[in-house]
């Protein structure tokens, strides 16, 4: 055992004092005080040399520190950071890197250290961004009411490849529409899923799904390119509270058991694995009893929309807004043109129209059909700058956000 743990120094000079006492051996009273002999003579040999005090705690740390910052380099870095206060650590530590001065340069990250000791850094507060918030999730009541879309976990095939399961269900009868195997979460990927999807079963009223992409993004109204396409379509798109995986608790049910039936362990390739996916969902659509539909397979309460895909985005001329509100298209840069000036918007918007809603005197509404994307100011009205809601894509763009 190692020294007590209560007043250690008073076990040290009961120790010191009984070795000056000689009535036993060291190694005897080393063992009696539950320490090693190398210890024992370490407190010996300072009580000779300094007294009591010798045996106090010490410090542990090192005299010197080789990868200390000069105190040199930290008086420069403040210096500068005082003379353009709002350099971050990169700029600063280029700029010393420029004047070729005599030593090392220390690192971003050291610089940024030596600011924060100095107070010259506050923290930085996170600015949220909003999603586009379609109201209460919907109750599924019929078939193609509502549908669920989200990506399984992913893992890796026995080539090493990557694979992304895609799976897209109806919430109402639990079929199972898709679970393809996708090398990637791109959005050109997923748009080649649901367009083969809709071709099949047609169009559901609502798509449902969390705020990860390619469904959602950080831009105005929290749209995505697939989401925009989804509206077009004349589909809601619907998505959950950051963090509440149980929002869309049915489709993450149906995630288990596919993982649990179709991917441990993984197949050879996404060839091999998309045939174990078909061969599941078959069973899963047309055999496995659930008890959520008393004991019926999902094949019995599905059936088609009876709305029909026609094919690409004709249906972006069909936006209609109402009477009084102005209508802009949305350029390839992301941009409209408001007022002689241009505006930026959002990129996941572009080729789209967007209706100006006037609210008062210099101040707008942007709507995207029925989705508010945020508020637009006139410069010119009382010196504010445009803004596009709270959710401003792209702050580097200076005056045209």
């Amino acid at each position: 055992m190692a020294w007590k743990k209560v007043l250690p120094m008073d076990e040290r000079a009961r120790f010191v004092l009984d070795v000056e006492k000689a009535e036993m051996s060291v190694a005897e009273l080393c063992r009696r005080y539950g320490v090693s002999r190398k210890t024992g003579y370490k407190w010996i040999r300072r009580y000779r040399v300094e007294g009591l005090g010798g045996i106090r705690e010490r410090s542990s740390r090192p005299n010197r520190c080789p990868h200390k910052t000069n105190p040199e380099w930290e008086e420069r870095i403040i210096l500068e950071r005082v003379k353009h206060s709002s350099w971050g650590p990169k700029k600063i530590r280029e700029l010393l890197q420029r004047k070729g001065l005599d030593g090392r340069v220390p690192q971003a990250s050291t610089i940024g250290d030596i600011l924060r000791r100095a107070g010259l850094v506050s923290k930085r507060r996170r600015r949220l961004r909003k999603t586009y918030y379609s109201g209460p999730l919907t109750e599924s009541k019929y078939p193609n009411h509502v549908w669920a879309v989200d990506y399984k976990g992913w893992f890796k095939t026995g080539d090493g490849v990557r694979c992304e399961p895609l799976t897209i269900s109806d919430l109402y009868s639990r079929y199972v529409l898709e679970a393809k195997a996708l090398p990637d979460q791109s959005y050109e990927e997923a748009r080649g899923v649901f367009e083969r999807v809709f071709e099949e079963y047609g169009l559901p009223e609502v798509i449902r799904s969390d705020n990860g992409g390619p469904f959602a993004s950080r831009g105005a109204g929290g749209l995505s390119k697939l989401s925009v396409w989804w509206v077009l379509l004349g589909i809601k798109p619907e998505f959950i509270v950051k963090g509440h995986p149980e929002q869309n608790g049915v489709h993450e049910r149906m995630h288990l058991t596919l993982k649990n039936e179709a991917t441990v362990p993984a197949s050879r390739n996404l060839i091999g694995q998309q045939r174990r996916f078909d061969k599941w969902r078959k069973e899963f659509n047309e055999k496995r009893p659930h008890e959520a539909l008393e004991m019926k397979v999902p094949a019995q309460k599905y059936r088609c929309s009876t709305i029909v895909y026609q094919g690409g985005i004709n249906n972006k001329t069909q936006i209609k807004y109402p009477e009084g509100y102005k209508v802009r298209r949305v350029r390839r840069s992301g941009e409209i043109r408001w007022k002689g000036k241009m505006r930026f918007v959002g990129a996941a918007l572009k080729g789209v129209k967007v209706g100006i809603k006037q609210v008062e005197e210099g101040h707008n509404q942007v709507y995207f059909d029925y989705i508010l994307l945020g508020d637009l100011y006139d410069i010119d009205y009382k010196g504010l700058r445009t803004m596009v809601g709270v959710h401003k894509e792209d702050e580097k763009k200076g005056e045209k956000v």
